[in-house]
């Protein structure tokens, strides 16, 4: 049975094709999600799928080796017309999928279970799904699970178009910056003199009425002379308000930083659940209020924390807290596990995020492009590893005392 089109199809698909994703490389931070999937899910296939005009996608796979199939025989077209789980127990007693070649073929897909790639505007882009040649359904934790590993999808590329236009804006106001001594000296030096010049001739024409045409033609002559200037000027100012008001730009505004730590901490949970991971939430203190974009962080911090759970062996513990030390703080500390297991996450957060945080292709891109949005909120990041601590990140945020519009300007020179 061929799925319809959802209702907002014209603007789900400008928001996919907005991300630049489609027929990527395929990235480990999202091949690693795909895995732990399979495994939370405990079965054979798992993918990230992203559904296009007239194709369904995979930007990851793991057990299948198809990289993409027609949207008209596609799970994931049906998935995406709702905002939950899509499970389907046995496709062969399910009618919009019974006749399907994938289904019907001797070793085809029994059981299907997909949750939507929702944006925060509330575009489905595709799935993270996982599949079974058996048929079977998935527990509540493990559609927690689904669900949470699928926020994580989102995240990360919402995140990285994010990173992307941080960085355009960036250049954009630096070269405006670069320009601003020029056009200093035009509107200081020749402009200026030309509309005082204007200004003489005008008050002197208000005053008396009379016309003095040698004045006329002196201003007559200034004024085409710096119209270039003009426009120019104008122009400037124009770039400088586009760069740092674009669609793509932070929406900052002041917020409660335990607030914002609290929720990612409860969107990773059931995960940490899954692999048993221990996550200490002491991240209810009081409200630290800081100028942030509020959406984007909290998904930076999701993934921060997602690393966490990621890099940490079955049974070990991740403590998260809020506090103040120079400004407003978040703090997580991966332990180390009392039989002298130690966490793997230092090295990742330090040539992922520290020592390398370019946004470029890597096994770590996901944390690059976090640090680079931290960087935007003006964050200090700062990393250690103790053996018996285990290891432990910072992320000092400014007091709010900047205004969002001084924030933005500042992005000239972050």
């Amino acid at each position: 049975m061929k799925a319809p089109l959802p209702d907002n199809e014209i603007e789900r698909l400008a928001a996919l094709y907005s991300l630049d994703i489609l027929d990527s490389p395929p990235e480990k931070d999202f091949d690693d999600i795909v895995a732990l999937a399979a495994g939370v899910c405990e079965t054979p296939m798992s993918m990230v799928s992203l559904v296009d005009a007239d194709r369904q996608w995979a930007k990851a796979r793991t057990g299948s080796d198809l990289a993409e199939t027609a949207r008209d025989l596609s799970f994931c077209a049906h998935a995406i017309l709702g905002r939950d789980l899509l499970m389907v127990p046995d496709a062969r007693a399910d009618l919009r999928f019974a006749d399907n070649p994938a289904v019907t073929a001797s070793d085809g897909i029994r059981f299907y279970a997909g949750a939507p790639l929702m944006t925060t505007d509330g575009f489905a882009l595709g799935t993270l799904c996982v599949m079974d040649r058996e048929p079977r359904r998935l527990d509540m934790e493990q559609q927690q699970a689904l669900r949470a590993l699928a926020r994580q999808v989102t995240a990360q590329l919402e995140l990285r178009r994010y990173a992307y236009a941080l960085a355009n804006t960036t250049a954009r106001l630096q070269e405006l910056e670069r320009r601003k001594d020029d056009l200093a000296g035009l509107v200081g030096g020749e402009l200026r003199s030309s509309l005082r010049l204007m200004s003489t001739y005008l008050e002197n024409l208000g005053n008396t009425g009379y016309h003095d045409a040698e004045m006329a033609d002196l201003v007559g002559r200034a004024a085409a002379a710096h119209c270039r200037g003009f426009r120019e000027l104008i122009d400037h100012l124009s770039q400088m308000a586009e760069a740092g008001l674009g669609g793509d730009s932070l929406h900052m505004r002041q917020c409660d930083l335990t607030r914002v730590t609290q929720r990612a901490v409860e969107a990773v949970r059931p995960i940490a659940a899954s692999k048993h991971i221990w996550i200490l939430n002491q991240a209810g203190g009081p409200s630290l209020p800081i100028i942030a974009d509020p959406v984007r962080l909290e998904q930076v911090l999701t993934h921060l924390l997602f690393a966490a759970v990621k890099y940490t062996p079955e049974g070990g513990r991740v403590r998260v807290g809020t506090e103040m030390e120079s400004g407003p703080t978040v703090r997580l500390d991966d332990m180390d596990l009392p039989d002298g297991m130690r966490p793997d996450l230092f090295p990742h957060l330090y040539y992922g995020a520290i020592a390398n945080p370019a946004d470029v292709p890597g096994p770590d891109r996901g944390l690059a492009v976090a640090k680079r949005i931290l960087d935007a909120h003006h964050a200090t990041v700062a990393l250690s590893d103790r053996p018996g601590d285990g290891t432990s990140l910072h992320v000092v945020f400014p007091y709010a005392d900047l205004t969002p519009d001084e924030l933005l300007r500042d992005l000239a020179v972050a």
